[in-house]
């Protein structure tokens, strides 16, 4: 019973950010382990009340398609998988061959068709994409909450719950609503309630702008009702709760009780500035990292208010540096005859 409860307060911790005091106390080997013991994929439900995404007008002749540049070639593969199940319909009893694929014939299956779209690709070209660029889940939040981990989500609102604001890669001002356009490739989550619970999944194939200038996403879509089918949302459809980006696009804030993949590169960077040590590299925020990130505000920052959140400026501020040391550095040097 002890472990039970032990584990709640962790999953807890977890969900609600483990924000604070409690978690700025806490070391980066404890946040870690903390992390690693909550890791385990979530069960679904046996039973749960399911709402379909409300899709936008149909596609008109008068969108122009956005040009986003050449995907990457394991996106057009997912695309030409995904595109040759569309038509495919579930049977009695919302059987599907992707719920059975996943070990539950009659689950509701838009995620289900993602990851057997994911995995068909790897089968047919031998790559591994299944669980690195994209995740493998089935239960609710389980796919958000893989890319949160990984760096690769991006909210719509450009404001991620429990870490901070966001901001495109280079930019030099924080993401506004409807800013990040999705790329083909990409998996949009819908959410019907104030909470950001994910209840849909869609794979983004590409976007178009309509004549009055709005942003379409146009999707492959499984379970919405009962098919695999094209459909189309407005990036401004207040269900589209955001994106588990196939590229790294957006930075994020960070803070006490961050765990991830964004984390632990920020934990590199103090590492190499001399302010973090190497037994602190965790990828989990405790009480170490935020003492090293308001050390070098206070230092190595001018008029910069000493928080011990990496925010964008202060992670933009440590990039430079860190590029300006390399740049000045006689091992970068080219040695010209």
């Amino acid at each position: 019973m002890k472990r039970i409860i032990a584990g709640a307060i962790c999953m807890l911790m977890l969900l609600f950010g483990c924000t604070g005091a409690l978690c700025s106390d806490m070391d980066e080997q404890e946040l870690a382990q903390m992390a690693e013991a909550t890791d385990a994929p979530m069960e679904v439900p046996e039973s749960q009340d399911y709402v379909y995404a409300q899709s936008d007008a149909e596609a008109s002749s008068d969108e122009v398609v956005i040009d986003q540049g050449e995907p990457p070639v394991f996106v057009q593969r997912l695309l030409d998988i995904a595109i040759g199940e569309i038509g495919y319909e579930e049977g009695a009893h919302s059987y599907t061959k992707y719920g059975e694929w996943a070990g539950d014939p009659n689950a509701e299956w838009c995620a289900e068709f993602v990851c057997w779209c994911v995995s068909t690709v790897d089968e047919q070209y031998g790559t591994s994409i299944f669980n690195d660029i994209y995740p493998n889940w089935g239960g609710q939040n389980q796919g958000k909450n893989w890319f949160i981990k990984r760096g690769r989500f991006v909210f719509r609102k450009g404001n991620c719950p429990d870490w901070g604001y966001q901001w495109l890669r280079g930019a030099d001002h924080l993401m506004k609503k409807n800013d990040y356009i999705p790329n083909p490739g990409d998996l949009v989550f819908f959410s019907y309630n104030e909470a950001g619970d994910t209840e849909h999944v869609a794979i983004v194939e590409y976007c178009t702008r309509d004549v009055n200038d709005n942003v379409v996403i146009h999707v492959i879509e499984g379970n919405n009702p009962s098919a695999v089918a094209r459909n189309t949302y407005q990036l401004s459809n207040s269900q589209v709760l955001g994106f588990g980006t196939c590229q790294d696009v957006a930075d994020t804030t960070m803070r006490s009780g961050n765990i991830g993949d964004k984390v632990l590169e920020l934990q590199q960077w103090l590492n190499e500035l001399g302010l973090l040590d190497d037994i602190h590299l965790t990828g989990a925020f405790g009480g170490n990292t935020k003492a090293a990130v308001a050390r070098f505000q206070e230092e190595l920052m001018e008029d910069k208010t000493v928080s011990g959140i990496a925010d964008r400026q202060t992670q933009q501020a440590m990039e430079i540096m860190l590029a300006d040391i390399i740049n000045n550095s006689p091992d970068s040097w080219e040695v010209v005859d």
